[in-house]
């Protein structure tokens, strides 16, 4: 089926876009604001909690942190994985305090569940005596379009059971990128020199083939927290929108759906690269949405809005995806 022809606009709308482009990069480069209390944090003093902290982005996060002397602490579902990262962060720290002044907690939690949440808000309390900043890495995956779901072949009616089960695994997919963030936003209640950061994704911005059920969820909660930002001024909240990232988030998709783009380890983002860029962010208060890399992802959006078939062509080319 052939593609829509560019619009008119488009030469000149792409060129009308530098301008933001220029104000946005030079807002990044800006460096803390002064008159906030945040730019006096000494990054030894900052309180950092890490929501998916045992695997890929927020485990770097974690090391970084560490590394740098903040008070760390780990939350993630799989008991075992933050256990052992937390005993690695107490090594290399070559502590022996009481576990309450430690500067590494780990906490094996749901964050779509409130009342593990809650107790993870209250650990840190005893422990620190409040919250600096709010890492929210935790998410699920969904690779399948959602028809297969269904599974339907072309031409098919879906059955009552077959639509049954597409919303059970649409429930799964928003517990873990809508209703864990909107969790953590109702929970925590940071300090003097407040952060949030959610990890959101390019594809929360435009659609993507076998992305449908991913992208719309990760859309919710980033519509959410811009929501949350309108709110609460006093809360820096920043948005990162990365393109693919390297490592193993796919493995554990809700719809245990294959991954049919090129191998995230070979073409994806380097972790070390985004982990380095969400802290920047948050020291330097950047707020808003951080796309990566800036350029062309922070174009996507405006390009579908003037030529959707463009888009559309190139995002079935990069998931290796032939509409029926």
């Amino acid at each position: 089926m052939p593609t829509s022809s560019p619009s008119p606009l488009m030469t000149g709308a792409i060129a009308a876009a530098a301008v933001p482009a220029a104000l946005y990069l030079l807002n990044g480069l800006a460096g803390p604001k002064p008159s906030t209390p945040r730019a006096a944090l000494a990054p030894a003093s900052e309180r950092v909690c890490i929501l998916g902290a045992s695997s890929g982005l927020g485990r770097d996060l974690a090391k970084k942190y560490a590394a740098r002397g903040a008070k760390v602490c780990l939350v993630a579902r799989r008991a075992e994985l933050i256990a052992a990262l937390a005993r690695e962060r107490r090594r290399e720290e070559e502590e022996e305090e009481e576990e309450e002044d430690r500067r590494c907690i780990g906490i094996a939690a749901d964050v779509a569940v409130a009342e593990d949440m809650v107790a993870v808000r209250e650990r840190i309390r005893q422990a620190w005596g409040g919250l600096d900043t709010l890492h929210i890495c935790a998410g699920v995956s969904a690779l399948q379009p959602v028809m297969d779901l269904a599974g339907v072949a072309p031409g098919e009616d879906a059955s009552a059971d077959s639509i049954r089960r597409v919303v059970e695994i649409t429930g799964r997919a928003t517990q873990g990128n809508l209703v864990g963030p909107l969790v953590a936003a109702l929970t925590f209640r940071t300090s003097s020199y407040p952060a949030i950061l959610l990890v959101s994704s390019l594809a929360a911005m435009v659609g993507a083939p076998t992305r449908a059920l991913y992208g719309s969820t990760k859309a919710s909660s980033l519509l959410l927290f811009q929501s949350l930002a309108v709110e609460h001024p006093r809360i820096a909240f920043t948005f990162l929108l990365p393109a693919t990232i390297e490592g193993n988030f796919r493995a554990s998709a809700v719809d245990a759906g294959p991954v049919r783009e090129a191998d995230p380890n070979k073409t994806g983002l380097k972790i070390d690269y985004v982990a380095n860029r969400c802290i920047a962010a948050v020291d330097q208060q950047t707020t808003g949405n951080i796309f990566i890399p800036f350029f062309p992802n922070f174009l996507a959006p405006l390009i579908y809005t003037l030529w959707p078939g463009f888009v559309e062509k190139a995002a079935r080319k990069k998931y290796n995806f032939e509409a029926s």
